[in-house]
Protein backbone atom coordinates (compact mmCIF):
# COMPACT_ATOMS: atom_id res chain seq x y z
CA UNK A 1 0.00 0.00 0.00
CA UNK A 2 1.60 3.27 -1.08
CA UNK A 3 1.42 6.03 1.52
CA UNK A 4 1.37 9.80 0.94
CA UNK A 5 4.04 11.14 3.26
CA UNK A 6 5.11 14.74 3.77
CA UNK A 7 8.49 15.01 1.98
CA UNK A 8 10.22 17.16 4.60
CA UNK A 9 8.75 18.61 7.81
CA UNK A 10 11.93 19.58 9.59
CA UNK A 11 10.73 23.18 9.50
CA UNK A 12 7.37 22.11 10.92
CA UNK A 13 3.93 21.55 9.42
CA UNK A 14 0.64 23.31 10.16
CA UNK A 15 -2.76 21.67 9.97
CA UNK A 16 -6.32 21.99 11.24
CA UNK A 17 -6.59 18.49 12.71
CA UNK A 18 -3.78 16.18 13.80
CA UNK A 19 -4.84 12.56 14.26
CA UNK A 20 -2.46 10.48 16.38
CA UNK A 21 -2.96 6.90 15.26
CA UNK A 22 -3.55 5.74 11.68
CA UNK A 23 -5.56 2.64 12.46
CA UNK A 24 -9.15 2.12 11.26
CA UNK A 25 -10.61 4.71 13.63
CA UNK A 26 -7.94 7.27 12.74
CA UNK A 27 -8.48 6.72 9.03
CA UNK A 28 -12.22 7.25 9.39
CA UNK A 29 -11.47 10.36 11.40
CA UNK A 30 -9.40 11.68 8.50
CA UNK A 31 -12.37 11.15 6.21
CA UNK A 32 -14.69 12.98 8.64
CA UNK A 33 -12.25 15.90 8.89
CA UNK A 34 -11.74 16.03 5.14
CA UNK A 35 -15.49 16.00 4.53
CA UNK A 36 -15.66 19.19 6.59
CA UNK A 37 -12.89 20.77 4.55
CA UNK A 38 -10.30 20.54 7.33
CA UNK A 39 -6.63 19.98 6.59
CA UNK A 40 -5.60 16.75 8.26
CA UNK A 41 -2.34 15.08 9.28
CA UNK A 42 -2.12 11.52 10.57
CA UNK A 43 0.93 10.40 12.52
CA UNK A 44 1.67 6.81 13.56
CA UNK A 45 4.70 5.05 14.99
CA UNK A 46 4.03 2.07 12.71
CA UNK A 47 5.32 2.21 9.12
CA UNK A 48 1.91 1.47 7.55
CA UNK A 49 -1.69 2.47 8.09
CA UNK A 50 -4.01 0.04 9.79
CA UNK A 51 -2.69 -0.24 13.33
CA UNK A 52 -3.00 -3.67 14.94
CA UNK A 53 -4.93 -5.05 11.96
CA UNK A 54 -2.10 -4.42 9.52
CA UNK A 55 0.65 -5.38 11.96
CA UNK A 56 -0.94 -8.53 13.36
CA UNK A 57 -4.20 -9.57 11.69
CA UNK A 58 -4.19 -8.66 7.98
CA UNK A 59 -6.01 -11.89 7.05
CA UNK A 60 -8.38 -11.97 9.99
CA UNK A 61 -12.08 -11.67 9.22
CA UNK A 62 -13.62 -8.48 10.62
CA UNK A 63 -17.29 -8.85 11.52
CA UNK A 64 -18.26 -5.88 13.70
CA UNK A 65 -18.76 -3.21 11.02
CA UNK A 66 -22.35 -2.35 10.14
CA UNK A 67 -23.45 -3.51 6.66
CA UNK A 68 -20.20 -5.49 6.22
CA UNK A 69 -20.99 -9.08 7.28
CA UNK A 70 -17.34 -10.08 7.00
CA UNK A 71 -14.17 -8.76 5.36
CA UNK A 72 -10.44 -9.41 5.61
CA UNK A 73 -8.57 -6.99 7.82
CA UNK A 74 -6.33 -5.79 4.99
CA UNK A 75 -9.37 -5.08 2.81
CA UNK A 76 -11.05 -3.07 5.58
CA UNK A 77 -7.91 -0.96 6.01
CA UNK A 78 -7.55 -0.44 2.24
CA UNK A 79 -11.17 0.70 1.95
CA UNK A 80 -10.85 3.09 4.88
CA UNK A 81 -7.66 4.55 3.44
CA UNK A 82 -9.29 5.03 0.02
CA UNK A 83 -12.15 6.82 1.77
CA UNK A 84 -9.75 9.13 3.66
CA UNK A 85 -7.53 9.71 0.62
CA UNK A 86 -10.38 11.38 -1.23
CA UNK A 87 -9.53 14.48 0.82
CA UNK A 88 -5.73 14.27 0.60
CA UNK A 89 -4.59 13.92 4.22
CA UNK A 90 -0.86 13.93 4.99
CA UNK A 91 0.55 10.72 6.47
CA UNK A 92 3.57 10.81 8.78
CA UNK A 93 4.20 7.10 9.26
CA UNK A 94 6.97 5.44 11.24
CA UNK A 95 7.08 8.59 13.39
CA UNK A 96 6.04 8.69 17.02
CA UNK A 97 4.25 11.62 18.67
CA UNK A 98 6.07 12.35 21.93
CA UNK A 99 5.51 15.89 23.25
CA UNK A 100 2.55 18.23 23.50
CA UNK A 101 2.35 21.96 24.28
CA UNK A 102 -0.01 24.86 23.61
CA UNK A 103 0.90 28.04 21.78
CA UNK A 104 -0.14 31.49 23.11
CA UNK A 105 -2.89 31.45 20.48
CA UNK A 106 -4.27 28.20 21.91
CA UNK A 107 -3.12 25.92 19.12
CA UNK A 108 -1.54 22.57 19.91
CA UNK A 109 2.07 21.79 19.07
CA UNK A 110 3.01 18.12 18.94
CA UNK A 111 6.66 17.15 18.75
CA UNK A 112 7.65 13.92 17.02
CA UNK A 113 10.46 11.64 18.13
CA UNK A 114 12.66 12.85 15.26
CA UNK A 115 12.32 16.46 16.43
CA UNK A 116 9.77 17.57 13.84
CA UNK A 117 6.83 19.66 15.04
CA UNK A 118 3.19 19.58 13.94
CA UNK A 119 1.16 22.70 14.73
CA UNK A 120 -2.55 21.85 14.86
CA UNK A 121 -5.80 23.53 15.69
CA UNK A 122 -6.86 20.37 17.54
CA UNK A 123 -5.56 16.87 18.16
CA UNK A 124 -7.59 13.65 18.04
CA UNK A 125 -5.90 10.64 19.65
CA UNK A 126 -6.92 7.33 18.06
CA UNK A 127 -3.97 5.27 19.29
CA UNK A 128 -5.86 2.04 19.98
CA UNK A 129 -4.05 0.25 22.79
CA UNK A 130 -0.89 2.27 22.16
CA UNK A 131 2.31 0.35 21.60
CA UNK A 132 1.76 -3.38 22.06
CA UNK A 133 3.68 -6.59 22.61
CA UNK A 134 2.26 -10.12 22.83
CA UNK A 135 1.80 -11.90 26.14
CA UNK A 136 4.27 -14.73 25.93
CA UNK A 137 3.63 -18.43 26.39
CA UNK A 138 5.84 -19.47 29.33
CA UNK A 139 6.34 -22.96 27.92
CA UNK A 140 8.48 -23.38 24.82
CA UNK A 141 9.56 -19.83 24.02
CA UNK A 142 12.62 -21.34 22.35
CA UNK A 143 10.34 -22.54 19.52
CA UNK A 144 9.37 -19.00 18.56
CA UNK A 145 9.74 -18.84 14.78
CA UNK A 146 10.07 -22.64 14.64
CA UNK A 147 6.43 -23.51 15.15
CA UNK A 148 5.39 -21.12 17.92
CA UNK A 149 3.79 -17.81 16.94
CA UNK A 150 1.60 -15.16 18.53
CA UNK A 151 -0.56 -14.28 15.54
CA UNK A 152 -1.44 -15.61 12.08
CA UNK A 153 -0.50 -13.21 9.27
CA UNK A 154 -0.86 -15.90 6.57
CA UNK A 155 -3.41 -18.66 7.35
CA UNK A 156 -2.46 -20.67 4.26
CA UNK A 157 0.88 -21.50 5.92
CA UNK A 158 -1.06 -23.78 8.31
CA UNK A 159 -2.53 -25.95 5.57
CA UNK A 160 -2.36 -29.68 6.48
CA UNK A 161 -0.66 -28.98 9.81
CA UNK A 162 -1.63 -30.12 13.30
CA UNK A 163 -2.29 -26.81 15.06
CA UNK A 164 -2.71 -26.06 18.76
CA UNK A 165 -4.22 -22.68 19.66
CA UNK A 166 -3.80 -21.37 23.20
CA UNK A 167 -6.26 -18.82 24.56
CA UNK A 168 -9.93 -18.08 25.07
CA UNK A 169 -10.52 -14.62 23.61
CA UNK A 170 -11.84 -13.44 20.27
CA UNK A 171 -8.49 -13.89 18.49
CA UNK A 172 -8.13 -17.50 19.65
CA UNK A 173 -11.63 -18.38 18.47
CA UNK A 174 -11.22 -16.46 15.22
CA UNK A 175 -8.03 -18.35 14.39
CA UNK A 176 -9.67 -21.67 15.26
CA UNK A 177 -12.50 -20.94 12.83
CA UNK A 178 -10.12 -19.70 10.12
CA UNK A 179 -7.68 -22.62 10.34
CA UNK A 180 -10.05 -25.51 10.98
CA UNK A 181 -11.09 -25.86 7.30
CA UNK A 182 -7.47 -26.02 6.05
CA UNK A 183 -5.42 -27.58 8.85
CA UNK A 184 -5.08 -31.30 9.44
CA UNK A 185 -6.33 -30.76 12.97
CA UNK A 186 -7.00 -27.82 15.28
CA UNK A 187 -7.05 -28.08 19.07
CA UNK A 188 -7.90 -25.17 21.34
CA UNK A 189 -6.44 -25.15 24.86
CA UNK A 190 -7.86 -22.67 27.37
CA UNK A 191 -7.03 -22.38 31.04
CA UNK A 192 -10.65 -21.75 32.05
CA UNK A 193 -14.02 -23.23 31.15
CA UNK A 194 -15.42 -19.81 30.24
CA UNK A 195 -14.40 -17.79 27.18
CA UNK A 196 -13.96 -14.06 26.59
CA UNK A 197 -15.02 -14.30 22.93
CA UNK A 198 -18.30 -13.46 21.20
CA UNK A 199 -21.02 -15.99 21.96
CA UNK A 200 -21.58 -16.70 18.26
CA UNK A 201 -17.90 -17.55 17.77
CA UNK A 202 -17.93 -19.90 20.77
CA UNK A 203 -20.99 -21.70 19.46
CA UNK A 204 -19.50 -22.01 15.98
CA UNK A 205 -16.22 -23.33 17.40
CA UNK A 206 -17.98 -26.16 19.23
CA UNK A 207 -20.14 -26.95 16.20
CA UNK A 208 -17.31 -27.08 13.66
CA UNK A 209 -15.76 -30.20 15.17
CA UNK A 210 -12.48 -28.81 16.45
CA UNK A 211 -11.10 -30.25 19.68
CA UNK A 212 -11.54 -27.89 22.63
CA UNK A 213 -9.76 -28.57 25.92
CA UNK A 214 -10.68 -26.31 28.82
CA UNK A 215 -9.32 -25.94 32.36
CA UNK A 216 -5.94 -26.78 30.90
CA UNK A 217 -2.54 -25.28 30.21
CA UNK A 218 0.26 -25.99 27.77
CA UNK A 219 3.19 -26.90 30.03
CA UNK A 220 5.88 -27.73 27.46
CA UNK A 221 6.67 -27.77 23.74
CA UNK A 222 8.98 -30.41 22.33
CA UNK A 223 10.64 -31.17 19.04
CA UNK A 224 13.96 -31.03 17.23
CA UNK A 225 14.68 -28.28 14.71
CA UNK A 226 10.93 -27.80 14.48
CA UNK A 227 8.08 -28.08 16.92
CA UNK A 228 6.52 -31.55 17.07
CA UNK A 229 4.41 -31.86 20.21
CA UNK A 230 2.66 -29.87 22.92
CA UNK A 231 2.24 -31.17 26.43
CA UNK A 232 -1.03 -30.19 28.10
CA UNK A 233 -1.95 -30.55 31.75
CA UNK A 234 -5.69 -30.68 32.39
CA UNK A 235 -7.09 -29.92 35.83
CA UNK A 236 -8.10 -33.13 37.60
CA UNK A 237 -6.12 -35.45 35.30
CA UNK A 238 -3.06 -37.30 36.55
CA UNK A 239 -1.49 -37.84 33.15
CA UNK A 240 -0.19 -35.06 30.90
CA UNK A 241 -1.77 -35.13 27.44
CA UNK A 242 0.65 -35.07 24.51
CA UNK A 243 -0.73 -33.44 21.37
CA UNK A 244 0.72 -33.49 17.87
CA UNK A 245 1.66 -29.91 17.11
CA UNK A 246 3.37 -28.71 13.97
CA UNK A 247 2.33 -25.21 15.04
CA UNK A 248 1.21 -23.52 18.23
CA UNK A 249 -0.56 -20.16 18.09
CA UNK A 250 -0.49 -18.46 21.49
CA UNK A 251 -3.38 -15.97 21.30
CA UNK A 252 -2.96 -14.67 24.84
CA UNK A 253 -3.55 -11.00 24.21
CA UNK A 254 -1.15 -8.09 24.29
CA UNK A 255 0.53 -5.83 26.80
CA UNK A 256 -0.24 -2.22 25.96
CA UNK A 257 1.55 1.00 26.75
CA UNK A 258 0.44 4.56 26.00
CA UNK A 259 4.08 5.61 26.00
CA UNK A 260 4.63 9.39 25.75
CA UNK A 261 0.88 10.02 25.44
CA UNK A 262 0.57 9.25 29.15
CA UNK A 263 2.67 12.36 29.85
CA UNK A 264 0.39 14.76 27.96
CA UNK A 265 -1.57 15.69 31.06
CA UNK A 266 -4.80 13.95 30.06
CA UNK A 267 -6.76 12.17 32.76
CA UNK A 268 -6.14 8.42 32.61
CA UNK A 269 -8.13 5.41 33.72
CA UNK A 270 -5.37 2.82 33.92
CA UNK A 271 -4.15 2.57 30.31
CA UNK A 272 -6.99 4.51 28.69
CA UNK A 273 -7.83 8.20 28.26
CA UNK A 274 -10.90 9.61 30.00
CA UNK A 275 -13.25 11.57 27.70
CA UNK A 276 -16.63 13.28 27.99
CA UNK A 277 -19.62 12.97 25.66
CA UNK A 278 -17.92 15.24 23.12
CA UNK A 279 -14.86 12.97 23.21
CA UNK A 280 -12.88 15.78 24.83
CA UNK A 281 -10.01 14.90 27.15
CA UNK A 282 -9.09 17.02 30.15
CA UNK A 283 -6.54 18.90 28.00
CA UNK A 284 -7.84 21.76 25.86
CA UNK A 285 -8.15 21.03 22.13
CA UNK A 286 -7.18 17.38 22.65
CA UNK A 287 -9.84 14.75 21.84
CA UNK A 288 -9.69 10.96 21.78
CA UNK A 289 -11.67 8.11 20.22
CA UNK A 290 -11.59 4.36 19.84
CA UNK A 291 -10.10 1.73 22.14
CA UNK A 292 -7.77 4.30 23.73
CA UNK A 293 -10.74 5.96 25.47
CA UNK A 294 -12.64 5.26 28.67
CA UNK A 295 -16.06 6.37 29.92
CA UNK A 296 -18.97 4.67 31.73
CA UNK A 297 -20.63 2.09 29.50
CA UNK A 298 -17.77 1.99 26.99
CA UNK A 299 -17.98 -0.84 24.44
CA UNK A 300 -14.74 -1.62 22.62
CA UNK A 301 -15.87 -2.32 19.07
CA UNK A 302 -14.52 -0.86 15.86
CA UNK A 303 -18.01 0.31 14.92
CA UNK A 304 -18.25 2.22 18.20
CA UNK A 305 -14.86 3.81 17.50
CA UNK A 306 -16.13 5.09 14.14
CA UNK A 307 -18.96 6.92 15.87
CA UNK A 308 -16.63 8.27 18.55
CA UNK A 309 -14.14 9.70 16.09
CA UNK A 310 -16.94 11.34 14.09
CA UNK A 311 -18.10 12.94 17.33
CA UNK A 312 -14.55 14.03 18.19
CA UNK A 313 -13.80 15.55 14.79
CA UNK A 314 -17.07 17.45 14.52
CA UNK A 315 -16.73 18.87 18.01
CA UNK A 316 -13.15 19.83 17.21
CA UNK A 317 -14.37 21.60 14.07
CA UNK A 318 -16.72 23.76 16.14
CA UNK A 319 -13.95 24.47 18.64
CA UNK A 320 -11.82 25.74 15.74
CA UNK A 321 -14.66 27.87 14.36
CA UNK A 322 -17.67 28.41 16.65
CA UNK A 323 -19.66 29.70 13.67
CA UNK A 324 -19.72 26.19 12.21
CA UNK A 325 -22.59 23.78 12.78
CA UNK A 326 -21.84 20.67 14.82
CA UNK A 327 -23.75 18.58 12.29
CA UNK A 328 -21.65 18.28 9.13
CA UNK A 329 -24.51 17.38 6.81
CA UNK A 330 -25.09 14.09 5.04
CA UNK A 331 -22.56 12.75 2.56
CA UNK A 332 -25.42 12.28 0.07
CA UNK A 333 -25.83 16.06 0.05
CA UNK A 334 -22.22 16.69 -0.97
CA UNK A 335 -21.57 17.60 -4.56
CA UNK A 336 -19.86 14.93 -6.65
Amino acid sequence: MTETVAPDIRAGISTDILIVGAGPVGLYGAYCAGFRGLRTVLVDALPECGGQITALYPEKQIRDIAAVPTARGRDVVAALKDQADAFGPTYLLGRQAVGLAHTPAGRVRVTLADGAVVDAGAVVVTAGIGTFSPRTLPAGEEFLGRGLSYFVPAPEEYTDLDVVIVGGGDSALDWLLALHPIARSVTLVHRRSGFRAHAASIREAYECGATIITDAQVTALTGDSRLREAQVRVDGEDQVRVLKADAVVAALGFLSNLGPLAEWGVELDRRTIVVDTRMRTTVDRVYAAGDVTAYPGKVKLMSVGFGEVATAVNNAAVALDPALSLFPGHSTEASA
